[in-house]
C-alpha cells in the first residue's frame, strides 16, 4: 500500500513501530522493519556507545530502511545525532520536538525528521520548523500521554499541515488503518501492538499481564513523573498513587541511583533531565527525580520482569489484544483486514 508515509521513508507499508525503551531494541525494530513496517530504535535508554552499536545490529539484521527515537533534550542530543548522521540512518524520530537548528541539521544529512506531538499547535510548530512529517498520538496511547481522543486529534491536524501525519494512539489491526487513512493520516503508529509480538524482547511473563488485561486495568496516573502517564494499573501504581511526599522521595532516590549506574549519566545531568521534563508544571523534587530515572523503573518490568516493581506503559489497546505473533504476522494480517474493509466500502458503495 503506498501513501506518502511509505514514499517518504521507502518502506512497503504504512505503519510506524513505534520507539519504546527497553523493548524497541534491534531484535524487534529489525523484524518490524523486514516485515514492511518502519521500525524505530529506542535510544534513550541506550548509552551513546550502545546507540551506535544497535544502529548496526540492526543494519546487520535487514536491509529495509529504520529510524531512531531521540529525546531533543537529553544532554548528549548531539553526540547521538551524529551517530544518525554517521551511520546513515533514514529516519530520526522525536518524543519532544527538535530545535528548528536540529531539525536543520538532520536534513542537511539527508535524515527524514518525525517528530511526535501531542496537540494540533505542536504540530503547526514542528511543521513550519521544516519537518518532513508528525506522529499525531491521542490520549489512548500508551505511555506520556494527553487527554484528546485521537478521533478528535488526527482531523485537526490533518488540516492544519501540510506534512504527511502519522496517527497514533488506539490502533491495532487493519481497520484502524483503513480509518486513519480515512481521516486523511499517511499511516499508523503502533506501540503496545509490536510490544505484544514474539519478536518483542519483553519477558514472557510481563507480556502475559499485558494479554490479561482488560481496557480498565489501563490507568493513567501523575504518581510516577507527574505528567499524565497511561499504563497498566499495579500494586507499584497503586502504591505511588498512596505514597507521601517523603516515601516517595525515598524510592525516587533508590531508583534515580540505580539509573545513573546503569546509564553513566551525574546527579547533575540527571536532574537537569528531569526539570527538562517538568514542561514547566510545578513538580516536587520527588517527581523530578521520578521523571529523570522513570526509564529506569520500566526497566524493571520491561527488562527484568518484575510485575511488581516495574512501570508497564500501555495503550488502550492492552485491553483488547489477546495474541502474540511475530512482526511478519502481524502487519501481513493488518495489511489483509484493511484490504478486507476497503472491499466492505466498494461493496457498500456499489449497493446504494
Amino acid at each position: 500500500m503506498e501513501t506518502a508515509l511509505t514514499r517518504l521513508v521507502g518502506v512497503r507499508h504504512p505503519i510506524v513501530q513505534t520507539g519504546m525503551g527497553w523493548v524497541a531494541g534491534p531484535r524487534l525494530v529489525s523484524a518490524a522493519a523486514d516485515a514492511g513496517a518502519l521500525g524505530v530504535l529506542a535510544s534513550a535508554t541506550m548509552t551513546v556507545d550502545g546507540l551506535r552499536a544497535a544502529v548496526r545490529e540492526v543494519r546487520s539484521r535487514t536491509r529495509a530502511p529504520f529510524g531512531v527515537n531521540l529525546r531533543a533534550d537529553a544532554a548528549d542530543a548531539g553526540d547521538r545525532v551524529r551517530i544518525i548522521l554517521d551511520e546513515g540512518v533514514r529516519v530520526a524520530s522525536f518524543a519532544l520536538a527538535p530545535s528548528p537548528e536540529l531539525i536543520a541539521e538532520l536534513k542537511e544529512g539527508g535524515v527524514v525528521v518525525i517528530p511526535s506531538v501531542g496537540a494540533r499547535r505542536h504540530a503547526e510548530k514542528v511543521a513550519a520548523w521544516g519537518a518532513d512529517a508528525v506522529i499525531v498520538q491521542g490520549g489512548e496511547g500508551g505511555g506520556h500521554t494527553g487527554d484528546v481522543a485521537t478521533t478528535v486529534l488526527l482531523p485537526q491536524v490533518v488540516d492544519a499541515v501540510d506534512i504527511p501525519v502519522v496517527a497514533a494512539g488506539g490502533f491495532f489491526d487493519g481497520r484502524g488503518l483503513v480509518a486513519a487513512l480515512a481521516y486523511g493520516a499517511a499511516g499508523v503508529a503502533m506501540g503496545t501492538r509490536f510490544l505484544l509480538t514474539s519478536d518483542s524482547p519483553v519477558p514472557d511473563a510481563v507480556k502475559a499481564r499485558y494479554l490479561a488485561a482488560t481496557v480498565r486495568d489501563v490507568t493513567v496516573t501523575r504518581a510516577v513523573d507527574g505528567l499524565p502517564h497511561r499504563m497498566l494499573r499495579t500494586a507499584l501504581v497503586d502504591a505511588l498513587e498512596d505514597a507521601g511526599r517523603a516515601r516517595a522521595l525515598v524510592r525516587a532516590v533508590r531508583h534515580a541511583a540505580g539509573f545513573r549506574k546503569l546509564s553513566g549519566l551525574t546527579w547533575r545531568e540527571m536532574v537537569r533531565d528531569g526539570l527538562a521534563l517538568r514542561h514547566g508544571k510545578d513538580l516536587a523534587w520527588s517527581q523530578v527525580l521520578l521523571a529523570a530515572n522513570t526509564p529506569m523503573m520500566l526497566r524493571s518490568a520491561m527488562v527484568e520482569g518484575r510485575t511488581d516493581a516495574g512501570v508497564m506503559a500501555a495503550g488502550q489497546v492492552a485491553g483488547v489484544i489477546d495474541d502474540l505473533p511475530s512482526c511478519a504476522d502481524l502487519v501481513a494480517r493488518i495489511m489483509r483486514e484493511a484490504d478486507e474493509a476497503f472491499g466492505s466500502l466498494d461493496r457498500l458503495r456499489a449497493s446504494r
